[in-house]
């Protein structure tokens, strides 16, 4: 009989998962997708690996229970395993706190413990608890791990996690965690595999997508990395302000109320907020709009800017690796970053570039530069899986 692995990712009007099948120490993927429409018109798609339609279905009421979409989606997995065996459920929760240093399956005092930190992810922690009790009412019994977006951060040295605040608040957890730990983690591990001398090194991830930031990475340990106490720290994103002046934020909050500031720095800042017309950068790279083209400045400038802090947090730099949708599929910023760190002697390919995967840097270049795609689901089962083992031994 074959064992399989569920993971789930959900957010506010979306639910992806991927379904992985064990074999001996190996985890195949073997279909993935979302339900997406949340709330509007909801639908259901999975695909194979090679991007095969594996089931396709749409619901016309968009108020139903979210216990109808578990109970189709439970039902399509037992369908695909045939004869196997779901034997766990792996769950991307993005805040850990300063508890939680490493996967772990869920019972009543985690998830109670993971309730108290959605003020900290408050787009997403919220409905990643979600998903794991809808996933207990559906499947009662079946082990859920959560896997923490914050966890690869845990170790960094008492400097970097700390604000200039009074200790109290410290001590009460008001301090820099980092975030999309899950990715980085994936990326290390691939990325010594494809070069180890590098890996052994000073390098710089940038996970850039709708959520962006930077992680300072030495011999496969987290260092410093631009988020901070909430994911809305850092980089410029697709919706998000990133790192701002804290007198700015008390500026706005007298002005507009801290529920509508909030509401912008969110969802409504960022490229969307800047370029006036998209979160997108595909969208944004296409327009000859120049508040579009002023965005895609700006989001560059940022990524240069924090690149060379977390240089200093490390004392230099050996390569930097792009990851996730903007940074594996969007030359004209790698271009643009490199553009802005040449002092550093980065220097790009540019056929490689173009090309968009495995090492893009020139070889004249003094350091090195990768694409590495990401794999967050991948990581997120594989800690499942070890984890399950390790419960039954």
């Amino acid at each position: 009989m074959t064992d399989a692995v569920l993971t789930l990712n959900a957010g506010s009007s979306s639910l992806k998962f991927a379904l992985f099948e064990l074999d001996g120490s190996t985890l195949n993927l073997t279909s993935q997708g979302q339900i997406e429409g949340l709330g509007t018109a909801p639908r259901l798609v999975a695909k194979d690996p090679l991007g095969a339609v594996l089931a396709d279905r749409r619901w016309s009421d968009p108020d139903l229970d979210h216990q109808a979409f578990f109970s189709t989606l439970f039902g399509f997995v037992d369908d695909h395993l045939g004869g196997g065996r779901l034997c766990a459920i792996g769950h991307r929760i993005v805040h850990g706190g300063a508890a939680y240093s490493q996967p772990l399956l869920i019972d009543d005092h985690v998830l109670a413990r993971l309730d108290a930190l959605c003020a900290l992810a408050p787009l997403h922690q919220a409905h990643n608890l979600a998903a794991v009790r809808w996933a207990k009412a559906a499947r009662p019994g079946l082990p859920q791990a959560a896997c923490f977006d914050t966890a690869f951060h845990h170790g960094h040295a008492e400097v970097v996690t700390r604000f200039a605040l009074p200790r109290t608040w410290h001590d009460q957890g008001v301090r820099r965690y980092g975030f999309h730990g899950l990715s980085y983690e994936f990326v290390v591990g691939e990325l010594r595999k494809l070069d180890p001398v590098l890996a052994a090194g000073r390098v710089i991830i940038a996970h850039l997508g709708n959520g962006a930031s930077l992680c300072a990475v030495q011999d496969g340990r987290s260092i410093d990395t631009t988020m901070g106490f909430t994911a809305l720290d850092g980089l410029m994103m697709g919706t998000r302000s990133g790192a701002l002046d804290p007198g700015a934020v008390i500026y706005l909050a007298q002005q507009m109320g801290m529920e509508a500031v909030q509401a912008m720095l969110y969802e409504q800042s960022g490229l969307l907020g800047v370029s006036g017309l998209s979160s997108d950068m595909r969208v944004l790279l296409q327009s000859a709009d120049p508040a579009a083209q002023e965005a895609i400045e700006l989001f560059i400038f940022r990524i240069a800017r924090e690149a060379g802090a977390l240089m200093s947090s490390m004392g230099g730099l050996d390569g930097i690796v792009f990851t996730a949708g903007i940074g594996e599929n969007a030359p004209q910023i790698r271009t643009g970053v490199a553009e802005r760190l040449a002092w550093t002697g980065l220097a790009l390919n540019d056929e490689a570039n173009t090309g968009g995967r495995g090492l893009i840097s020139d070889p004249a270049s003094r350091l090195k530069a990768w694409v590495i795609p990401t794999n967050e689901e991948a990581m997120i089962a594989r800690h499942t899986a070890d984890l399950v083992g390790a419960a039954s031994r």
